[in-house]
C-alpha cells in the first residue's frame, strides 16, 4: 500500500464508480476541486482509493472518500484518513469533518469521529455532519503507552533471553501482585504472554489471565498458544481487553482475517517477531522467509492497526531496542499503532522509543532487573 498525492482528475473515475455510478465524469466534480489536495491509495499499482482535502484556517473538509469494491474492507480508507489527519495535525487545524453518508456513519463512529447536527437529505442521499477533534497537544508525537510484560510459564512470572526456554529466570511466583504493583503507579496497559501456550500451540496459562483481569483495572493484551477459534473465546471469556497473535497471521492467514473481522481491528494486536528483518513463529523457536515489511503491508491492507515487533536478537539482553528497524517501520506505515518490544535497558531507551513516534513500549525485563525504577516509569504515565 503507498499513499501520494494524485490529481483532481485522477480521482473523478472512483468517485463516478463508487458513489455515483449511473452520472458522468464531469457531475462527480465538486466545487473548487482546483483548490484542494488530492490523495490516492495505490495497492500493487492499482489506485484503489481516493479522496480530496479543502485546508481552512482552523478546520478541515475531506469529501468524496471512495475505494474500489472489490478493495472495501482492507483498511484502505481507514489509512487514508489517518494520513489526512496527520497532515492538518502539521499545519495547525484542530477539526477535521466531513459530510458523511448515513451508510458510512458506523465506519467513522470506529475511527473516532462523532455526529454533529442533524441529517439532511441531498440528491436523495441521507448526509450527517462527522467531526474528528485534532489534540493540539499530539501535534508532534502519538500517544505514548507504557506497557509492562508479564511472561507466564507455569503460572509464574518469568523472562526468557531472546526467546529460549533454556534461559529462563523466574521473578515472582505470583503474577497477580506484579499486576497490581504496575496498576498502583498508574499504568493502564499489561501484556500478558503464555509461554507454555506457545511453545504447546494452545492456550495454557488462561487463570492467571482471568485473575489479572478480574482484580485489576488493567487493560490487558493475551497472547501464546492461539490457535483456533476456541482458545481466541477463551482468551476474551477470560478477561483479555486484546489477543495477540503471532503464528497464526503467519500461517494461516484466513483464519487471522475472519478473527479481525468477527471481534474487530481494535480488539486484535498483532505481533511481528523478527530476526534479521525475517518473521519468527512458534514461541520464537521457528524463523520463517518471510520480511517483515512484506508481512506487515499484507496485514495493514487488511485493516489491521495495532502492531507490535520485537527483536529476538534484543530481547532480554538489555543491550537497546532495534530503533533503526522500528524506525523504518513507522516511516513506511504511517498509520498504524505502533509499539516497540524487546531490548529496552533504561529509561532513556523509552524516551528514544518514543521520540521516533512509536505508540508505546513493552518493558519487561529491564524493570524487573531495576534498571527503570518505578519512579522512572511514571514519567511517562
Amino acid at each position: 500500500m503507498n499513499i501520494r498525492k494524485i490529481s483532481a482528475d485522477d480521482t473523478l473515475q472512483l468517485r463516478r464508480d463508487v458513489l455515483y455510478p449511473n452520472e458522468s465524469l464531469d457531475a462527480v466534480k465538486v466545487d473548487h476541486d482546483v483548490d484542494g489536495l488530492h490523495f490516492g491509495v495505490f495497492d500493487q499499482g492499482q489506485l484503489v482509493t481516493v479522496v480530496s482535502l479543502f485546508l481552512g484556517r482552523d478546520s478541515a473538509q475531506f469529501r468524496k472518500l471512495a475505494t474500489a469494491q472489490a478493495a472495501q474492507g482492507k483498511g484502505f480508507g481507514e489509512a487514508i484518513l489517518a494520513h489526512l489527519a496527520d497532515i492538518c495535525k502539521k499545519e495547525k487545524i484542530k477539526l477535521l469533518w466531513c459530510n458523511a453518508r448515513d451508510t458510512a456513519v458506523t465506519f467513522y463512529d470506529r475511527l473516532g469521529y462523532t455526529t454533529k447536527g442533524d441529517y439532511f437529505i441531498k440528491g436523495g442521499i441521507t448526509f450527517v455532519r462527522m467531526e474528528l477533534p485534532l489534540d493540539q497537544q499530539n501535534m508532534t508525537t502519538k500517544k505514548f503507552e507504557i506497557i509492562p510484560a508479564i511472561d507466564i510459564i507455569g503460572g509464574k512470572c518469568v523472562r526468557l533471553t531472546q526467546g529460549d526456554y533454556n534461559q529462563q529466570k523466574v521473578y515472582n511466583e505470583h503474577p497477580l501482585e506484579v499486576a497490581k504493583e504496575f496498576e498502583a503507579i498508574g499504568v493502564r496497559r499489561l501484556h500478558l504472554v503464555d509461554l507454555d501456550g506457545a511453545k504447546k500451540g494452545a492456550v495454557v496459562n488462561w487463570k492467571v489471565l482471568e485473575s489479572i483481569a478480574g482484580k485489576t483495572s488493567l487493560v490487558t493484551d493475551f497472547g501464546g498458544g492461539i490457535k483456533t477459534d476456541k482458545d481466541l473465546e477463551i482468551v476474551f471469556q477470560s478477561g483479555a481487553a486484546l489477543a495477540t497473535i503471532g503464528s497464526v497471521a503467519v500461517k494461516q492467514p484466513e483464519l487471522f482475517f475472519s478473527w479481525v473481522k468477527q471481534y474487530g481491528a481494535d480488539k486484535i494486536f498483532l505481533g511481528a517477531d523478527v530476526k534479521e528483518e525475517k518473521i519468527a513463529v512458534g514461541g520464537w523457536l521457528e524463523t520463517t522467509e518471510l520480511s517483515v515489511f512484506d508481512f506487515l503491508e499484507s496485514n495493514i491492507a487488511r485493516g489491521v492497526t495495532n502492531i507490535f515487533c520485537t527483536d529476538i536478537a534484543k530481547d532480554g539482553l538489555l543491550q537497546g531496542p532495534s530503533i533503526d528497524l522500528y524506525k523504518k517501520i513507522i516511516e513506511r506505515f504511517p498509520g498504524i499503532n505502533f509499539v516497540a518490544s524487546g531490548g529496552v535497558s533504561n529509561i532513556e531507551d523509552v524516551a528514544a522509543l518514543q521520540e521516533i513516534g512509536c505508540s508505546g513500549a513493552i518493558i519487561g525485563k529491564a524493570i524487573y532487573e531495576g534498571n527503570i525504577s518505578m519512579d522512572a516509569l511514571k514519567t511517562f504515565l
